[in-house]
């Protein structure tokens, strides 16, 4: 245990995430997304759902405002203009954690692509279809 650092990020996870750079993405996705098939680099989150693992990840993972966008969710249907009960919990979720940020909702064919290109994919036990976030890690400046 560390102080200041959420239980759930264990030390794969954190080692994962401090080895990320500038401009990587991870993947979030849900119990049903064939992590295994698809992940450059696993992460096991079993029995946490999405939403818990993103805002530990947020916690200590600084997002890149040097882009458009940098938070994507999967859509409901896999149509960007639906949004399901999950996807108005991470939009809620963002809002307060990365205020000021856009959230790109995406269809399958553009998020899918993303997944599999990402340094890594977390794997949960999230049991709402179409649960998958990408977050775009940024970077830390110097002390002012």
């Amino acid at each position: 245990m560390l102080i200041g650092i959420p239980p759930l990020l264990g030390p794969e996870f954190l080692a994962t995430l401090r080895a990320m750079g500038h401009g990587d993405e991870l993947a979030i996705v849900d119990g049903n997304y064939p992590a295994l098939d698809h992940a450059r680099r696993l992460v096991r989150a079993d029995g946490h759902g999405v939403l818990a693992v993103v805002e530990a990840v947020l916690t200590v993972m600084p997002l890149d405002h040097a882009v458009p966008a940098a938070l994507f969710r999967a859509s409901l249907n896999n149509d960007p203009l639906q949004a399901g009960e999950i996807h108005r919990h991470l939009d809620a979720l963002f809002v307060r954690m990365a205020p000021g940020m856009t959230v790109v909702p995406l269809a399958g064919e553009a998020l899918y692509p993303r997944i599999r290109a990402a340094h890594a994919v977390v794997a949960t036990s999230e049991t709402h279809l179409f649960a998958n976030v990408i977050l775009r890690k940024g970077v830390i400046g110097p002390a002012s």
